[in-house]
């Protein structure tokens, strides 16, 4: 028969767990309708549920047709401007900001006007068009280049976009590879005379990807289950990839397949950090369904 273990590790991240924690309360408290300043999770599984509960998904731009309403800011955190649409119409904020990537924001204003001052580049390791990512380059007018690869990072220093003969400041995105990151920096330091380059990924998140690396060696097969849009998501099942080539993405128990199993075989089931664990247990008692 098979032998299922879902990972310890595997599940919300603190950030999203108390972003997720406000919402229900809202909701649960009766005070009328809650929305959220875009999905509060890249979990499609996750999202039916809260919508269920009554949380609606909003953008940016739909503010102006909620004038004194409720609304959640995400654990990605947002730029400087959406607090002011939010006073132009009078919207109550529940701010969720992860408090890593404020402390992120934090010290990529901090930074800036010195490195300003000195012709220097703020560069930023992330997904493009990522709301993190658009909460960090907001935090400097969009005076950043934002990278998420190092075919990027090549463009951007072959165009100019990244001067060589200039200081650079590099952060990365909170949830992006460790090991990726080192590599950016490593490229931005054999081309560019003075780089620094931050630590800023968020330490849960890193500690996942050695952990995770050893769960995927250890078992026969590995289900990774994650959201389509989810980066974290992208990132961390590239890994159980690499690690075990038989690892299967699902978003739900319904993408689970009996042939990807045989007798007396090992599964190991994980996700990312926007995967809810009621969501690994289901895809675990699918398999041993088979």
């Amino acid at each position: 028969m098979l032998t299922v273990e879902v990972d310890p590790g595997s599940g919300f991240c603190g950030g999203v767990i108390r972003a997720i924690s406000r919402a229900e309360s809202f909701l649960d408290s009766g005070k009328g309708p809650l929305y959220s300043l875009g999905a509060i999770v890249h979990n499609e599984e996750e999202l039916r549920r809260l919508e269920g509960k009554g949380l609606v998904a909003i953008d940016i731009d739909s503010l102006k047709d909620h004038p004194g309403a409720d609304v959640l800011i995400r654990a990605h955190g947002e730029p400087p401007s959406t607090y002011g649409e939010a006073r132009r119409y009078g919207i109550r904020l529940t701010d969720c900001t992860c408090p890593v990537v404020l402390q992120l924001q934090k010290r990529i204003r901090d930074a800036y006007p010195a490195l300003k001052a000195a012709g220097g580049t703020l560069v930023i390791f992330g997904k493009v068009g990522h709301a993190e990512v658009l909460g960090l380059i907001g935090q400097v007018g969009g005076d950043a280049v934002v990278v998420q690869d190092r075919e990027m990072l090549e463009e951007a220093i072959a165009d100019g976009r990244i001067r060589t003969d200039a200081p650079v400041e590099v952060f990365s995105q909170t949830t992006k590879s460790p090991q990726e990151y080192d590599g950016i920096c490593a490229l931005l330091r054999s081309r560019v005379a003075s780089v620094v380059c931050h630590d800023t990924i968020c330490r849960q998140v890193a500690s996942r990807h050695e952990r995770l690396a050893d769960f995927a060696r250890s078992h026969d097969v590995i289900v990774f289950v994650t959201g389509r849009s989810s980066s974290n998501g992208k990132v961390l099942s590239d890994l159980c990839l690499r690690e075990n080539p038989r690892t299967h993405c699902v978003t739900s128990a319904d993408e689970v397949l009996a042939g990807w199993f045989s007798d007396g075989q090992s599964v190991g089931v994980c996700g990312a950090t926007s995967t809810p664990k009621w969501l690994l247990d289901a895809v675990a008692r699918k398999i041993l369904e088979f």
